[in-house]
Protein backbone atom coordinates (compact mmCIF):
# COMPACT_ATOMS: atom_id res chain seq x y z
CA UNK A 1 0.00 0.00 0.00
CA UNK A 2 1.38 3.38 -1.04
CA UNK A 3 1.97 5.74 1.89
CA UNK A 4 1.65 9.51 1.47
CA UNK A 5 3.52 11.45 4.15
CA UNK A 6 4.08 15.09 5.04
CA UNK A 7 6.67 17.30 3.36
CA UNK A 8 8.56 19.46 5.87
CA UNK A 9 11.94 21.17 5.72
CA UNK A 10 12.42 20.18 2.10
CA UNK A 11 11.93 16.43 2.53
CA UNK A 12 9.38 13.71 3.27
CA UNK A 13 8.47 13.56 6.94
CA UNK A 14 6.70 10.67 8.65
CA UNK A 15 5.59 11.41 12.17
CA UNK A 16 4.72 9.14 15.07
CA UNK A 17 0.97 9.48 14.58
CA UNK A 18 -0.83 6.30 13.63
CA UNK A 19 -3.81 8.21 12.24
CA UNK A 20 -4.30 7.76 8.52
CA UNK A 21 -7.01 8.28 5.90
CA UNK A 22 -7.69 6.15 2.85
CA UNK A 23 -7.14 7.64 -0.59
CA UNK A 24 -9.52 5.93 -3.01
CA UNK A 25 -9.31 5.29 -6.73
CA UNK A 26 -12.63 6.80 -7.90
CA UNK A 27 -12.55 4.78 -11.13
CA UNK A 28 -12.63 1.44 -9.31
CA UNK A 29 -13.63 2.10 -5.72
CA UNK A 30 -10.39 0.56 -4.46
CA UNK A 31 -8.14 2.03 -1.78
CA UNK A 32 -4.97 3.06 -3.59
CA UNK A 33 -3.01 4.76 -0.78
CA UNK A 34 -3.00 5.78 2.85
CA UNK A 35 -2.22 9.37 3.83
CA UNK A 36 -0.73 10.23 7.22
CA UNK A 37 -2.76 12.62 9.36
CA UNK A 38 -0.59 14.92 11.44
CA UNK A 39 -0.64 15.29 15.18
CA UNK A 40 -0.08 18.56 17.01
CA UNK A 41 3.66 18.07 17.31
CA UNK A 42 4.04 17.61 13.55
CA UNK A 43 2.17 20.84 12.85
CA UNK A 44 4.30 22.63 15.46
CA UNK A 45 7.48 21.31 13.81
CA UNK A 46 6.32 22.51 10.39
CA UNK A 47 5.52 25.98 11.77
CA UNK A 48 8.87 26.23 13.56
CA UNK A 49 10.64 25.16 10.37
CA UNK A 50 8.74 27.74 8.34
CA UNK A 51 9.43 30.49 10.84
CA UNK A 52 13.16 29.78 10.78
CA UNK A 53 13.29 29.76 6.97
CA UNK A 54 11.10 32.80 6.40
CA UNK A 55 13.45 35.48 7.69
CA UNK A 56 16.17 34.82 5.13
CA UNK A 57 13.63 34.22 2.35
CA UNK A 58 11.94 37.58 3.02
CA UNK A 59 15.37 39.24 2.89
CA UNK A 60 16.00 37.73 -0.55
CA UNK A 61 15.50 40.40 -3.15
CA UNK A 62 12.24 40.11 -5.12
CA UNK A 63 13.99 39.49 -8.42
CA UNK A 64 15.65 36.35 -7.04
CA UNK A 65 12.33 35.23 -5.59
CA UNK A 66 10.79 35.71 -9.02
CA UNK A 67 13.51 33.54 -10.58
CA UNK A 68 12.41 30.65 -8.34
CA UNK A 69 8.87 31.14 -9.65
CA UNK A 70 10.10 31.12 -13.26
CA UNK A 71 11.99 27.87 -12.66
CA UNK A 72 9.05 26.30 -10.84
CA UNK A 73 6.78 27.11 -13.79
CA UNK A 74 9.29 25.46 -16.12
CA UNK A 75 9.46 22.33 -13.96
CA UNK A 76 5.68 21.99 -13.64
CA UNK A 77 5.33 22.29 -17.41
CA UNK A 78 7.98 19.59 -17.89
CA UNK A 79 6.13 17.31 -15.44
CA UNK A 80 2.61 18.23 -16.53
CA UNK A 81 1.63 14.82 -17.91
CA UNK A 82 2.86 12.97 -14.83
CA UNK A 83 1.11 15.40 -12.49
CA UNK A 84 -2.13 15.26 -14.49
CA UNK A 85 -2.18 11.45 -14.41
CA UNK A 86 -1.59 11.45 -10.65
CA UNK A 87 -4.26 14.09 -10.11
CA UNK A 88 -6.75 12.19 -12.26
CA UNK A 89 -6.11 8.92 -10.45
CA UNK A 90 -7.00 10.40 -7.05
CA UNK A 91 -9.70 12.91 -7.99
CA UNK A 92 -11.42 11.18 -10.91
CA UNK A 93 -11.47 14.10 -13.35
CA UNK A 94 -10.51 13.23 -16.91
CA UNK A 95 -6.94 13.85 -18.02
CA UNK A 96 -7.67 16.90 -20.15
CA UNK A 97 -9.50 18.47 -17.21
CA UNK A 98 -6.60 17.61 -14.91
CA UNK A 99 -4.31 19.37 -17.37
CA UNK A 100 -6.56 22.43 -17.12
CA UNK A 101 -6.41 22.27 -13.32
CA UNK A 102 -2.63 22.52 -13.52
CA UNK A 103 -2.63 25.20 -16.21
CA UNK A 104 -4.94 27.56 -14.32
CA UNK A 105 -2.65 27.26 -11.30
CA UNK A 106 0.38 27.98 -13.46
CA UNK A 107 -1.23 31.18 -14.68
CA UNK A 108 -1.11 32.51 -11.11
CA UNK A 109 2.53 31.42 -10.90
CA UNK A 110 3.11 33.47 -14.06
CA UNK A 111 1.59 36.46 -12.28
CA UNK A 112 3.84 35.79 -9.27
CA UNK A 113 6.86 35.94 -11.58
CA UNK A 114 6.16 39.67 -11.77
CA UNK A 115 6.44 40.17 -8.01
CA UNK A 116 9.29 42.73 -8.27
CA UNK A 117 6.76 45.09 -9.85
CA UNK A 118 3.63 43.95 -7.99
CA UNK A 119 5.21 44.35 -4.56
CA UNK A 120 6.58 47.84 -5.16
CA UNK A 121 5.52 50.56 -2.75
CA UNK A 122 4.71 54.23 -3.36
CA UNK A 123 6.80 57.37 -2.96
CA UNK A 124 5.94 61.06 -2.62
CA UNK A 125 8.75 63.59 -2.78
CA UNK A 126 8.16 66.88 -0.99
CA UNK A 127 5.02 65.93 0.87
CA UNK A 128 5.93 68.76 3.27
CA UNK A 129 8.87 71.09 3.90
CA UNK A 130 11.84 68.78 3.41
CA UNK A 131 9.59 65.75 4.03
CA UNK A 132 9.26 62.68 1.81
CA UNK A 133 6.73 59.87 2.35
CA UNK A 134 7.06 56.34 1.05
CA UNK A 135 5.48 52.97 1.67
CA UNK A 136 6.64 49.38 1.36
CA UNK A 137 4.84 46.06 1.23
CA UNK A 138 6.44 43.53 3.56
CA UNK A 139 5.76 39.84 4.07
CA UNK A 140 3.51 38.78 6.95
CA UNK A 141 5.75 35.90 8.08
CA UNK A 142 4.35 32.37 8.30
CA UNK A 143 1.02 31.94 6.50
CA UNK A 144 -1.18 28.97 5.62
CA UNK A 145 -3.60 27.60 3.05
CA UNK A 146 -6.33 25.00 3.48
CA UNK A 147 -7.39 23.65 0.09
CA UNK A 148 -10.29 21.48 -1.21
CA UNK A 149 -10.33 18.22 -3.14
CA UNK A 150 -11.80 19.55 -6.38
CA UNK A 151 -8.71 21.48 -7.57
CA UNK A 152 -5.68 19.84 -5.94
CA UNK A 153 -3.20 21.68 -8.21
CA UNK A 154 -4.82 25.00 -9.11
CA UNK A 155 -5.94 26.23 -5.71
CA UNK A 156 -2.69 25.41 -3.85
CA UNK A 157 -0.78 27.31 -6.56
CA UNK A 158 -3.28 30.19 -6.31
CA UNK A 159 -2.37 30.47 -2.65
CA UNK A 160 1.28 29.58 -2.18
CA UNK A 161 2.46 31.12 -5.46
CA UNK A 162 1.65 34.71 -4.50
CA UNK A 163 2.30 34.22 -0.78
CA UNK A 164 5.80 32.82 -1.27
CA UNK A 165 6.69 35.30 -3.99
CA UNK A 166 5.88 38.06 -1.47
CA UNK A 167 8.43 36.65 0.97
CA UNK A 168 6.26 34.53 3.27
CA UNK A 169 6.78 30.95 4.37
CA UNK A 170 3.78 28.73 3.73
CA UNK A 171 2.03 25.82 5.46
CA UNK A 172 -0.25 23.95 3.03
CA UNK A 173 -2.99 21.66 4.37
CA UNK A 174 -4.43 19.95 1.27
CA UNK A 175 -7.49 17.73 1.08
CA UNK A 176 -6.81 14.23 2.35
CA UNK A 177 -8.93 12.86 -0.53
CA UNK A 178 -6.31 13.65 -3.21
CA UNK A 179 -3.11 14.76 -1.45
CA UNK A 180 -0.34 13.53 -3.77
CA UNK A 181 -0.16 16.40 -6.27
CA UNK A 182 0.30 19.11 -3.59
CA UNK A 183 3.29 17.16 -2.24
CA UNK A 184 4.75 16.84 -5.73
CA UNK A 185 4.33 20.58 -6.29
CA UNK A 186 6.22 21.30 -3.05
CA UNK A 187 9.06 19.03 -4.18
CA UNK A 188 9.25 20.85 -7.51
CA UNK A 189 9.47 24.16 -5.63
CA UNK A 190 12.54 22.87 -3.81
CA UNK A 191 14.00 21.72 -7.11
CA UNK A 192 13.33 25.22 -8.47
CA UNK A 193 15.56 26.70 -5.78
CA UNK A 194 13.15 27.51 -2.95
CA UNK A 195 14.96 27.18 0.39
CA UNK A 196 13.90 24.19 2.48
CA UNK A 197 11.21 25.09 4.99
CA UNK A 198 9.61 27.91 3.02
CA UNK A 199 6.88 25.57 1.68
CA UNK A 200 5.67 22.71 3.88
CA UNK A 201 2.78 20.29 3.32
CA UNK A 202 0.98 18.92 6.37
CA UNK A 203 -1.88 16.46 5.93
CA UNK A 204 -4.62 16.30 8.49
CA UNK A 205 -8.21 16.61 9.57
CA UNK A 206 -10.08 19.09 11.78
CA UNK A 207 -7.41 18.87 14.47
CA UNK A 208 -4.82 20.27 12.07
CA UNK A 209 -7.20 22.90 10.73
CA UNK A 210 -7.93 24.12 14.25
CA UNK A 211 -4.22 24.08 15.04
CA UNK A 212 -3.53 26.31 12.03
CA UNK A 213 -6.35 28.70 12.98
CA UNK A 214 -5.23 28.97 16.60
CA UNK A 215 -1.43 29.10 16.29
CA UNK A 216 -0.18 32.63 16.92
CA UNK A 217 2.83 32.29 14.61
CA UNK A 218 0.55 31.90 11.57
CA UNK A 219 -0.49 35.39 10.51
CA UNK A 220 -2.91 34.70 7.65
CA UNK A 221 -5.03 31.80 6.41
CA UNK A 222 -6.61 31.26 3.00
CA UNK A 223 -9.37 28.65 2.70
CA UNK A 224 -11.55 27.19 -0.05
CA UNK A 225 -14.33 24.70 0.73
CA UNK A 226 -17.97 24.51 1.76
CA UNK A 227 -19.71 27.61 3.12
CA UNK A 228 -20.39 26.27 6.60
CA UNK A 229 -16.72 25.41 7.10
CA UNK A 230 -15.62 28.66 5.42
CA UNK A 231 -17.72 30.56 7.96
CA UNK A 232 -16.16 28.53 10.79
CA UNK A 233 -12.63 29.12 9.48
CA UNK A 234 -13.25 32.84 9.13
CA UNK A 235 -14.73 33.28 12.59
CA UNK A 236 -12.15 31.16 14.42
CA UNK A 237 -9.21 32.63 12.52
CA UNK A 238 -10.43 36.19 13.05
CA UNK A 239 -10.87 35.57 16.78
CA UNK A 240 -7.23 34.49 16.86
CA UNK A 241 -6.24 37.81 15.27
CA UNK A 242 -5.44 36.45 11.84
CA UNK A 243 -6.10 37.81 8.41
CA UNK A 244 -8.52 35.33 6.79
CA UNK A 245 -9.98 34.83 3.33
CA UNK A 246 -12.46 31.94 3.22
CA UNK A 247 -14.18 31.01 -0.03
CA UNK A 248 -17.34 28.91 0.27
CA UNK A 249 -19.94 27.18 -1.86
CA UNK A 250 -21.90 28.26 -4.91
CA UNK A 251 -25.07 27.82 -6.90
CA UNK A 252 -24.23 29.61 -10.12
CA UNK A 253 -27.05 30.57 -12.47
CA UNK A 254 -27.00 30.76 -16.24
CA UNK A 255 -29.55 33.28 -17.51
CA UNK A 256 -30.73 32.63 -21.09
CA UNK A 257 -32.49 35.52 -22.83
CA UNK A 258 -34.92 34.91 -25.73
CA UNK A 259 -32.42 36.33 -28.21
CA UNK A 260 -29.54 34.08 -27.10
CA UNK A 261 -27.73 31.75 -29.49
CA UNK A 262 -29.18 28.50 -28.13
CA UNK A 263 -26.65 26.30 -29.89
CA UNK A 264 -23.87 28.15 -28.10
CA UNK A 265 -25.82 27.98 -24.85
CA UNK A 266 -26.23 24.21 -25.08
CA UNK A 267 -22.57 23.61 -25.89
CA UNK A 268 -21.40 25.85 -23.05
CA UNK A 269 -24.02 24.70 -20.58
CA UNK A 270 -23.34 20.99 -21.00
CA UNK A 271 -19.64 21.54 -20.34
CA UNK A 272 -20.19 23.94 -17.46
CA UNK A 273 -22.88 21.88 -15.72
CA UNK A 274 -21.38 18.42 -16.15
CA UNK A 275 -17.64 18.97 -16.62
CA UNK A 276 -15.51 17.48 -13.84
CA UNK A 277 -18.71 15.68 -12.74
CA UNK A 278 -20.06 19.03 -11.53
CA UNK A 279 -17.41 19.22 -8.80
CA UNK A 280 -16.49 22.84 -9.45
CA UNK A 281 -17.40 25.89 -7.39
CA UNK A 282 -17.73 27.68 -10.74
CA UNK A 283 -19.96 25.03 -12.33
CA UNK A 284 -23.27 26.15 -13.84
CA UNK A 285 -25.86 23.88 -12.16
CA UNK A 286 -28.88 26.18 -12.64
CA UNK A 287 -30.15 27.39 -16.02
CA UNK A 288 -32.76 30.16 -16.07
CA UNK A 289 -34.47 30.58 -19.45
CA UNK A 290 -36.51 33.77 -19.72
CA UNK A 291 -40.00 32.91 -20.97
CA UNK A 292 -41.61 29.50 -21.55
CA UNK A 293 -40.90 29.62 -25.27
CA UNK A 294 -37.18 30.01 -24.59
CA UNK A 295 -37.37 27.22 -22.01
CA UNK A 296 -39.04 24.75 -24.38
CA UNK A 297 -36.62 25.49 -27.22
CA UNK A 298 -33.63 25.15 -24.91
CA UNK A 299 -34.98 21.94 -23.37
CA UNK A 300 -35.46 20.38 -26.80
CA UNK A 301 -31.83 21.07 -27.66
CA UNK A 302 -30.45 20.08 -24.27
CA UNK A 303 -31.87 16.55 -24.08
CA UNK A 304 -30.00 15.07 -27.08
CA UNK A 305 -26.81 16.88 -26.01
CA UNK A 306 -27.05 15.35 -22.54
CA UNK A 307 -27.65 11.91 -24.01
CA UNK A 308 -24.43 12.28 -26.00
CA UNK A 309 -22.30 12.85 -22.90
CA UNK A 310 -19.86 10.01 -22.35
CA UNK A 311 -19.13 9.09 -18.74
CA UNK A 312 -16.15 6.78 -18.35
CA UNK A 313 -12.89 6.08 -16.54
CA UNK A 314 -10.89 9.25 -16.08
CA UNK A 315 -8.07 8.00 -18.31
CA UNK A 316 -10.45 7.30 -21.20
CA UNK A 317 -9.58 9.91 -23.88
CA UNK A 318 -13.19 9.87 -25.15
CA UNK A 319 -14.78 10.56 -21.77
CA UNK A 320 -16.39 13.93 -21.13
CA UNK A 321 -16.15 13.37 -17.40
CA UNK A 322 -15.28 10.63 -14.92
CA UNK A 323 -16.41 9.53 -11.46
CA UNK A 324 -17.02 11.72 -8.44
CA UNK A 325 -14.34 11.66 -5.77
CA UNK A 326 -15.66 9.21 -3.14
CA UNK A 327 -18.51 6.80 -2.43
CA UNK A 328 -19.80 9.17 0.27
CA UNK A 329 -19.95 12.03 -2.22
CA UNK A 330 -21.78 9.84 -4.75
CA UNK A 331 -24.35 8.99 -2.09
CA UNK A 332 -24.74 12.67 -1.22
CA UNK A 333 -25.39 13.72 -4.83
CA UNK A 334 -27.88 10.89 -5.38
CA UNK A 335 -29.62 11.97 -2.19
CA UNK A 336 -30.18 15.41 -3.70
CA UNK A 337 -31.59 13.81 -6.86
CA UNK A 338 -34.09 11.92 -4.71
CA UNK A 339 -34.91 15.12 -2.82
CA UNK A 340 -35.55 17.10 -6.01
CA UNK A 341 -37.98 14.39 -7.19
CA UNK A 342 -39.76 14.44 -3.83
CA UNK A 343 -40.07 18.23 -4.02
CA UNK A 344 -42.02 17.94 -7.28
CA UNK A 345 -39.51 18.86 -9.98
CA UNK A 346 -39.74 17.10 -13.35
CA UNK A 347 -36.93 14.54 -13.77
CA UNK A 348 -36.22 14.90 -17.48
CA UNK A 349 -33.10 12.74 -17.57
CA UNK A 350 -31.96 10.40 -14.80
CA UNK A 351 -28.20 9.97 -14.66
CA UNK A 352 -28.36 7.27 -12.00
CA UNK A 353 -29.47 4.72 -14.57
CA UNK A 354 -27.81 5.90 -17.77
CA UNK A 355 -24.37 6.31 -19.32
CA UNK A 356 -22.55 4.65 -16.42
CA UNK A 357 -19.71 2.20 -17.25
CA UNK A 358 -21.15 -1.27 -16.70
CA UNK A 359 -17.80 -2.89 -15.85
CA UNK A 360 -16.85 -0.56 -13.01
CA UNK A 361 -17.43 -0.38 -9.28
CA UNK A 362 -16.30 3.24 -9.27
CA UNK A 363 -18.19 6.31 -8.16
CA UNK A 364 -20.00 7.17 -11.39
CA UNK A 365 -23.12 9.30 -11.77
CA UNK A 366 -24.51 10.04 -15.21
CA UNK A 367 -25.75 13.50 -16.20
CA UNK A 368 -29.08 14.38 -14.59
CA UNK A 369 -31.49 17.09 -15.72
CA UNK A 370 -34.53 18.56 -13.92
CA UNK A 371 -37.11 21.02 -15.23
CA UNK A 372 -39.72 23.07 -13.36
CA UNK A 373 -37.52 23.54 -10.32
CA UNK A 374 -38.70 26.38 -8.09
CA UNK A 375 -36.83 28.71 -5.79
CA UNK A 376 -38.52 27.35 -2.65
CA UNK A 377 -37.08 23.84 -3.17
CA UNK A 378 -34.23 22.88 -0.85
CA UNK A 379 -32.48 21.09 -3.70
CA UNK A 380 -32.32 24.48 -5.46
CA UNK A 381 -31.30 26.46 -2.39
CA UNK A 382 -28.37 24.18 -1.52
CA UNK A 383 -25.21 23.26 -3.40
CA UNK A 384 -25.35 19.75 -4.91
CA UNK A 385 -21.78 19.69 -6.29
CA UNK A 386 -22.43 16.92 -8.77
CA UNK A 387 -23.54 16.34 -12.40
CA UNK A 388 -27.07 17.68 -11.87
CA UNK A 389 -28.58 20.52 -13.91
CA UNK A 390 -31.76 22.27 -12.68
CA UNK A 391 -33.93 24.45 -14.89
CA UNK A 392 -35.74 27.30 -13.13
CA UNK A 393 -38.03 29.21 -15.48
CA UNK A 394 -38.31 33.00 -15.25
CA UNK A 395 -41.14 34.96 -16.78
CA UNK A 396 -39.02 38.04 -17.54
CA UNK A 397 -35.61 39.69 -17.23
CA UNK A 398 -36.27 41.14 -13.77
CA UNK A 399 -37.28 37.81 -12.31
CA UNK A 400 -34.13 36.21 -13.73
CA UNK A 401 -31.91 38.90 -12.20
CA UNK A 402 -33.66 38.55 -8.86
CA UNK A 403 -33.27 34.76 -8.82
CA UNK A 404 -29.51 35.00 -9.03
CA UNK A 405 -29.35 38.05 -6.74
CA UNK A 406 -31.54 36.64 -3.97
CA UNK A 407 -29.84 33.25 -3.67
CA UNK A 408 -27.77 32.65 -0.53
CA UNK A 409 -24.68 32.08 -2.70
CA UNK A 410 -23.15 34.78 -4.84
CA UNK A 411 -20.11 33.21 -6.46
CA UNK A 412 -20.64 33.37 -10.22
CA UNK A 413 -23.38 33.96 -12.78
CA UNK A 414 -23.58 33.84 -16.57
CA UNK A 415 -25.92 35.55 -19.03
CA UNK A 416 -26.52 34.66 -22.66
CA UNK A 417 -27.84 37.38 -24.93
CA UNK A 418 -27.13 39.34 -28.11
CA UNK A 419 -28.43 42.54 -26.50
CA UNK A 420 -25.61 44.75 -25.23
CA UNK A 421 -27.91 46.97 -23.19
CA UNK A 422 -29.45 44.00 -21.37
CA UNK A 423 -25.99 42.54 -20.71
CA UNK A 424 -24.71 45.82 -19.31
CA UNK A 425 -27.74 46.27 -17.06
CA UNK A 426 -27.49 42.67 -15.87
CA UNK A 427 -23.79 43.02 -15.00
CA UNK A 428 -24.52 46.18 -13.03
CA UNK A 429 -27.56 44.94 -11.14
CA UNK A 430 -26.87 41.30 -10.29
CA UNK A 431 -25.77 40.71 -6.70
CA UNK A 432 -22.99 38.23 -7.51
CA UNK A 433 -19.21 38.53 -7.37
CA UNK A 434 -18.19 37.19 -10.80
CA UNK A 435 -20.21 37.68 -13.98
CA UNK A 436 -19.90 36.07 -17.40
CA UNK A 437 -21.53 37.54 -20.51
CA UNK A 438 -21.82 34.70 -23.05
CA UNK A 439 -19.10 33.00 -20.94
CA UNK A 440 -20.26 30.00 -18.90
CA UNK A 441 -17.52 29.78 -16.25
CA UNK A 442 -16.37 33.33 -15.48
CA UNK A 443 -13.17 32.52 -13.57
CA UNK A 444 -11.07 35.68 -13.89
CA UNK A 445 -7.59 35.52 -15.39
CA UNK A 446 -4.71 35.38 -12.92
CA UNK A 447 -3.82 39.06 -12.99
CA UNK A 448 -7.38 39.96 -12.01
CA UNK A 449 -8.93 38.49 -8.89
CA UNK A 450 -11.26 35.66 -7.85
CA UNK A 451 -13.97 35.99 -5.22
CA UNK A 452 -17.69 35.68 -4.63
CA UNK A 453 -20.22 37.49 -2.47
CA UNK A 454 -22.66 36.54 0.30
CA UNK A 455 -22.17 32.97 1.60
CA UNK A 456 -19.70 32.25 -1.17
CA UNK A 457 -16.92 34.24 0.51
CA UNK A 458 -16.01 35.40 4.01
CA UNK A 459 -13.45 38.16 4.45
CA UNK A 460 -12.82 41.28 2.44
CA UNK A 461 -9.90 40.31 0.18
CA UNK A 462 -10.07 38.05 -2.88
CA UNK A 463 -7.75 35.39 -4.28
CA UNK A 464 -4.72 36.07 -6.51
CA UNK A 465 -3.99 39.13 -8.65
CA UNK A 466 -3.19 42.36 -6.80
CA UNK A 467 -5.79 41.44 -4.18
CA UNK A 468 -3.60 38.43 -3.41
CA UNK A 469 -0.51 40.61 -3.05
CA UNK A 470 -2.44 42.83 -0.64
CA UNK A 471 -3.66 39.85 1.37
CA UNK A 472 -0.21 38.29 1.81
CA UNK A 473 1.60 41.54 2.71
CA UNK A 474 1.33 44.38 5.19
CA UNK A 475 1.96 48.03 4.35
CA UNK A 476 4.50 50.10 6.22
CA UNK A 477 4.49 53.86 5.57
CA UNK A 478 7.54 56.03 6.35
CA UNK A 479 7.52 59.80 6.72
CA UNK A 480 11.09 61.12 6.73
CA UNK A 481 12.88 64.46 7.04
CA UNK A 482 16.61 65.07 6.96
CA UNK A 483 17.79 68.06 9.04
CA UNK A 484 19.12 71.01 7.06
CA UNK A 485 21.08 72.54 9.90
CA UNK A 486 18.40 75.01 11.00
CA UNK A 487 18.08 75.57 14.75
CA UNK A 488 14.43 76.63 14.64
CA UNK A 489 12.04 74.38 16.51
CA UNK A 490 8.96 76.55 16.88
CA UNK A 491 6.37 73.86 16.20
CA UNK A 492 7.80 70.94 18.16
CA UNK A 493 4.64 70.58 20.27
CA UNK A 494 2.15 70.93 17.41
CA UNK A 495 0.93 67.96 15.37
CA UNK A 496 2.66 68.18 11.98
CA UNK A 497 0.48 69.10 9.00
CA UNK A 498 1.17 69.69 5.37
CA UNK A 499 -0.78 72.96 5.32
Amino acid sequence: MRKIVHFIAGKDFEDSSENTASVFAPNTGDVQAEVSLANASTLAYAIETAQAAQVEWAATNPQRRARVMFKFKELVEANRDRLAALLSSEHGKVLVDAQGDIQRGLEVIEFACGIPHAQKGEYTEGAGPGIDVYSMRQALGVVAGITPFNFPAMIPMWMFGVAIACGNAFILKPSERDPSVPVELAKLMIEAGLPAGVLNVVHGNKEVVDGILDHQTIKAVSFVGSSDIANYVYERGARAGKRVQAMGGAKNHGIVMPDADLDQVVTDLVGAAYGSAGERCMALPVVVPVGDETAEKLKAKLIPAIKDIMVSHSEDPNAHYGPVVTAAHKERVEGYIDLCIEEGAELVYDGRTSQIPSDSQGYFIGPTFFDHVTKDMRSYQEEIFGPVLQMVRAKDFNEAVNLASDHQYGNGVAMYTRNGHAAREFAQRVNVGMVGINVPIPVPVAYHTFGGWKRSAFGDTNQHGMEGVKFWTKVKTITQRWPDGSDTNDNAFVIPTMG
